[in-house]
């Protein structure tokens, strides 16, 4: 019998703020994208490369800076990136997504260009085209807090990156034939640890190295396709101080659960014995439990790494719980989301409620995944861009499905899903998880506040354990709303919602970018005449 198990969240659709300032900073990337070889457990495969890099270069920014990354794109298919967790203030044009920008086509370029606008945390960005993230082409991006805003913690002697994720061995275009043919991917063949496994025969390479009496921070991100993950420190413990892009009350935990697309990061002081440790990643949630290490080495250490790790945790209820211990840090002076424009979220009257119930059913003997009964497929025009050129009914219908899950869930049509919303109204969201197997859903583009998550059905009556105080702002759980686990997310598990000013003024949207790379219907048609105003 299948666990029901059921996250609420509230969505808050913020006013408009304004993105740029003179006088702040601008960051200049060029990236390289191309195949590569690469073997993260020991089988080459054909991966893509970002300047030659798996995984790809870290975007070390700062608050309010401005990006720019000028994208190549030497593939032989179409690449797009998105920047996961980042909030495009007033400028979705840049989000990276399917349903809002079209794909980079082989041999040509792209110039991204946004602003990392009051946001500080962790986050990463990936390919959305295929199955492109399965093989690279993801990397992490850092926010840091402007100095002259203190953040809830002393400073650490350096900051880390680790990229943990699972890995198949059969490459992108064999994976994307699994998902075409009507078949799930199975379970992966391993998991790596930026791109790398220990194999513990004493010539490893430290993945990081550490000097004693010292406190180091890590931002660790699942970039996997589908498998979560628990990270644990041989003999250290981890203290979580932001999650997601919140400052978090600081626990202090020995392993963390990290389901796709969520990055956490932790303090972890050096006060053990000086030698070689293991920083071990365990998938859960499988059948079959696969373990991967990498080394972390103290500086003059003498030592080999114990071949005892410390053991994962066992069962979804554990996992449950540890969600419940994460908190905001309601006192930290940082920049931190503020998606309905007051702290108070727990006094803001929700105008719309939505229950997605998510469904696995076969069509025409394929295997789709759908929310509400609708499994969403990908038009050849970008919706954001078919609404903007005023041909949006050639490419999609409003409201395909309902706010509710139907009474027979088990029939599923196929179409794009995009929801009517209405600018600045509030919105709560209820997923329902009718299945066995574990779901995390990514908000893109914005933030909301998950305030409960419990077993059973959802009704009324379980706002009465709801967290209205201070639930962390987070982006896993668009309006590009999509699961993170990518097969599903490739067979029909996401949806877009359009929310347009009545307005049409660049006080709350900035016009369509200049160079900005037309597809589909739109192709060749003249550019809609700008915002005045």
């Amino acid at each position: 019998m299948a666990r029901l198990l059921l996250i609420s969240m509230l969505f808050l659709w913020a006013g408009s703020i304004l993105m740029l300032q003179g006088g702040d900073p601008t960051l200049f990337f060029e990236w390289n994208v191309t195949y590569g070889t690469i073997a993260p457990l020991g089988v080459p495969v054909k991966g893509i490369l970002i300047n030659g890099q798996f995984p790809g270069p870290n975007i070390n920014s700062t608050t309010n800076n401005n990006i720019v990354i000028h994208v190549f794109n030497n593939l032989d298919e179409p690449f797009l990136v998105t920047w996961n967790g980042i909030q495009h203030r007033k400028n979705t044009w840049q989000d990276g997504v399917l349903g809002t920008n079209c794909p980079i086509p082989p041999g040509k370029n792209y110039t991204y260009k946004f602003q990392v606008k009051d946001q500080i945390g962790s986050y990463i960005y990936y390919p959305v085209t295929a199955m492109h993230k399965a093989v690279g082409g993801f990397g992490g991006l850092h926010v840091n807090s402007r100095l002259l805003i203190p953040v809830p913690y002393a400073d650490p002697a350096d900051d880390y990156t680790l990229l943990v994720g699972d890995f198949f061995n059969k490459g992108h275009t064999s994976l994307k034939k699994i998902l075409d043919s009507g078949r799930n991917l199975g379970r992966c063949d391993g998991v790596h640890l930026n791109g790398k496994v220990a194999k513990g025969d004493g010539k490893d390479e430290p993945l990081f190295t550490m000097e004693a009496g010292k406190t180091y921070k890590y931002r660790i991100c699942n970039t996997g396709i589908k498998t979560s993950l628990n990270v644990r420190f041989q003999g250290h413990t981890m203290k979580l101080v932001e999650m997601e892009g919140s400052h978090t009350m600081q626990n202090d935990y020995d392993s963390l659960d990290v389901h796709v697309g969520q990055c956490f990061s932790v303090l972890v002081t050096y006060n053990q014995e000086p030698r070689d440790y293991y920083v071990v990643a365990s998938t859960r949630f499988t059948r079959r439990e696969v373990t991967a290490t990498g080394i972390i080495g103290y500086k003059n250490g003498k030592g080999a790494a114990s071949s005892e790790l410390p053991p994962p945790p066992v069962g979804w209820a554990w996992s449950l719980n540890q969600f419940r211990t994460f908190r905001w840090n309601l006192t930290s002076n940082a920049a931190r989301p503020n998606p309905q424009g007051s702290y108070k979220y727990g006094s803001i009257n929700i105008t719309r409620t939505i229950r997605l119930a998510n469904t696995a059913q076969r069509v025409d003997g394929k295997l789709r995944y759908a929310l509400n009964g609708v499994s969403y497929v990908e038009p050849t025009t970008p919706l954001k861009l078919a609404e903007y050129y005023g041909v949006a009914e050639k490419v999609f219908k409003y409201d395909t499905i309902p706010d509710e899950p139907p009474s027979d869930n088990t029939k599923v049509t196929l179409a794009p899903i995009v929801l009517n919303m209405t600018h600045r109204n509030f919105v709560k969201i209820i997923f329902e998880n009718h299945e066995t197997a574990i779901q995390s859903y990514h908000l893109s583009g914005y933030s909301f506040f998950a305030v409960g998550m419990d077993v059973g059905k959802w009704s009324p009556e379980k706002r009465m354990n709801y967290n209205l105080l201070d639930a962390v702002s987070k982006q896993t759980i668009q309006w590009n709303l999509r699961s993170e686990i990518w097969d599903r997310h490739y067979l029909g598990q996401q949806l877009y919602a359009s929310v347009i000013s009545p307005n049409r003024s660049l006080k709350d949207e900035y016009n369509l970018p200049e160079g900005v790379l037309t597809c589909g219907i739109v192709q060749g048609m003249p550019r809609p005449p700008p915002f005045s105003s």
